[in-house]
């Protein structure tokens, strides 16, 4: 019996770049499908959340994201450019970096390669190998690797832009419903994993139902 659960995910996230290659090798060795759901980050979502975090928050999350990718043997340095614009300590501007990104992960999932694609595209991003990930050809080979032809799939998002917002945001009530708001999140049988030290507690669970390796 396959199994299958839906990932909520998103580009500015390093948590969700650390979670990746061991998604992508679940579903490699075992019968179970990965819907993915793209979603825009916090920052362009709800900015008011960083109004007013405790300033211990920021110097943290560097720390930790720094020691988990060295603990986990990947590469890691945050994107340049960021994904997420700031204007005087704000995000709330236009935001067309992130916005394309998240609308390629849809189109990518759509075409039934949104994993290796948020696996290549994420590594472009977040491995510290690619300065300007937004110019050149970066994301034709991300996109390639993953199996995808890129002017495919940009002209697609391009073509329709509010097709694609409409379905992330269709994606965040559904993530919501589901029972958080934060990204990596998988939902297996209803129930919410957040973040990707529940890895190995989504897998656990999984085997629960029967999980069973590929042949």
């Amino acid at each position: 019996m396959t199994l299958s659960y839906d990932l909520y995910w998103s580009f500015r996230s390093p948590y969700s770049y650390l979670i990746a290659p061991r998604l992508l090798a679940l579903e490699a060795e075992h019968d179970v499908v990965c819907e993915v759901r793209p979603v825009y980050p916090l920052a362009v979502r709800t900015p008011e959340f960083f109004d007013n975090r405790d300033p211990l928050w920021g110097p943290y999350l560097v720390r930790d994201v720094h020691r988990e990718a060295a603990y986990l043997g990947l590469p890691f340095r945050w994107p340049r450019p960021d994904p997420v614009q700031q204007s005087g300590g704000s995000y709330r501007i236009a935001q067309p970096y992130i916005h394309r990104l998240t609308h390629l992960g849809v189109a990518a999932a759509e075409r039934g390669r949104g994993l290796p694609f948020l696996r290549e595209l994420s590594h472009t991003l977040w491995s510290g190998e690619v300065d300007d990930w937004h110019q050149g050809d970066h994301l034709a080979k991300a996109a390639a690797r993953a199996g995808l032809e890129f002017a495919e799939l940009a002209a697609a998002v391009d073509a329709d832009p509010a097709r694609y917002a409409a379905i992330v945001e269709a994606s965040q009530a559904a993530q919501r419903k589901a029972g958080h708001w934060g990204v990596p999140m998988m939902v297996f049988g209803g129930e919410p994993f957040f973040g990707q030290d529940r890895f190995d507690q989504l897998v656990w669970r999984m085997r629960q139902q029967g999980l069973a390796r590929r042949a």
